[in-house]
């Protein structure tokens, strides 16, 4: 069903905002480099008009914090059926793209910048050249598709292809004009499929076993995650969305970033923010923002959906404090937050940790 989005101007009488249109759709492209908040808060460009195949050239490159990339593709005058097949043929290009081309790509947009050192101002963390173009994702900038289009990017969103489409309109509104967006699917679940579908290069991708891989940041307190029961993620959404991924009876291997595995437990309740959620105490039921050591770090995000941190509860089944996290060569690791992966080395990572964790079944 075609996406309808409009803008009302509150008031005792509320009046809807004129719909107006860009002069030209290259004018949304260099909106989307001055700011590309318009797309995510988590994704920093690092090219325009790259040359792929023959003469064809990508409209914009974006890496995300885990060193995945991400394919942005504007519509433009094209027919929308032609633009979901340039866009699939782009990524076929990017899928064998080397950290060497992608560091060149980087300096020719930005004019001689370095991009491990950018990503590092940006994210704050290092680029991992290992994790560099790991996996994807396919976005489609348009201000309206067909319902035929439509229902192939969901087709393939469903059968875990990375693709989305970011639908965008335009309003005037005493003189000036106003953007509006809305995404075709949740951003969280493509997120999760481009997380979920492309091993690491050199790996086998299996059936996906049933088992959630999770992420839980060394900057958090994992003293307060075993105390609680609860995993968390926040700071952006590219962190918190795919905690949806998660339901009651999910079963959840936990890992802080460059220590290990510290625990499997069971997933109990859905996604909450840090606003809603409590923590028992022997006084009974308190909000996590009276109790936890973050609490005055995540008081100050708790009011801003994109930026706050959520949680999932869990009933641990097994854990160990963050000194005795088990870590060895070989095991599975990414930055995301949750995801379901179809590596070969996260059945074997499961395996190995069944004879660590030893009550991963009660």
């Amino acid at each position: 069903m075609p996406i309808h989005h409009a803008i009302w101007q509150v008031g005792e009488k509320p009046t809807p905002l004129h719909a107006s249109k860009l002069a030209a759709e290259e004018l949304l492209r260099e909106m989307i480099i001055q700011d590309p908040r318009i797309l995510s808060n988590d994704w920093m460009i690092i090219g325009r008009e790259v040359p792929t195949y023959a003469s064809c050239r990508l409209d914009l490159l974006a890496i995300q914090p885990d060193g995945s990339l991400v394919l942005i593709e504007l519509k433009r005058h094209r027919t929308p059926r032609d633009v979901v097949a340039q866009s699939i043929d782009y990524a076929s290009w990017l899928d064998d793209l080397t950290a060497d081309r992608i560091v060149q790509i980087y300096a020719a947009y930005i004019g001689g910048g370095n991009l491990q050192d950018d990503f590092q101002k940006r994210f704050g963390v290092p680029l991992d050249e290992d994790s560099l173009n790991a996996s994807h994702q396919i976005i489609i900038v348009a201000s309206e598709l067909d319902s035929s289009t439509e229902r192939i990017v969901a087709y393939l969103n469903a059968r875990d292809i990375a693709i989305n489409v970011l639908f965008f309109k335009v309003f005037e509104h005493a003189g000036q004009k106003l953007l509006s967006r809305a995404w075709m699917i949740d951003p969280g679940e493509t997120q999760a499929n481009a997380a979920a579908t492309t091993p690491s290069k050199g790996e086998g991708k299996e059936p996906w076993n049933g088992e959630f891989y999770v992420s839980y940041g060394a900057d958090r307190s994992w003293a307060d995650a075993r105390k609680y029961g609860f995993i968390s993620g926040g700071g952006g959404t590219w962190y918190s969305q795919t905690l949806k991924l998660l339901s009651p009876g999910d079963r959840v291997w936990v890992r802080i970033p460059q220590t290990g595995y510290v625990g499997v437990g069971e997933v109990t309740e859905v996604m909450q923010s840090i606003k809603d959620f409590t923590v028992p105490t022997p006084n009974g039921s308190r909000p996590a923002l009276e109790v936890l050591e973050n609490a005055a770090a995540f008081a100050k995000t708790a009011d801003d959906p994109e930026q706050a941190e959520y949680f999932v509860r869990v009933s641990w089944l097994d854990t160990v404090d963050a000194a005795h996290a088990f870590n060895e060569v070989g095991l599975f690791g990414l930055q995301h937050t949750v995801c379901q992966p179809r590596a070969a080395k996260w059945r074997h990572t499961v395996d190995r940790l069944k004879t660590v964790f030893l009550h991963w079944n009660e």
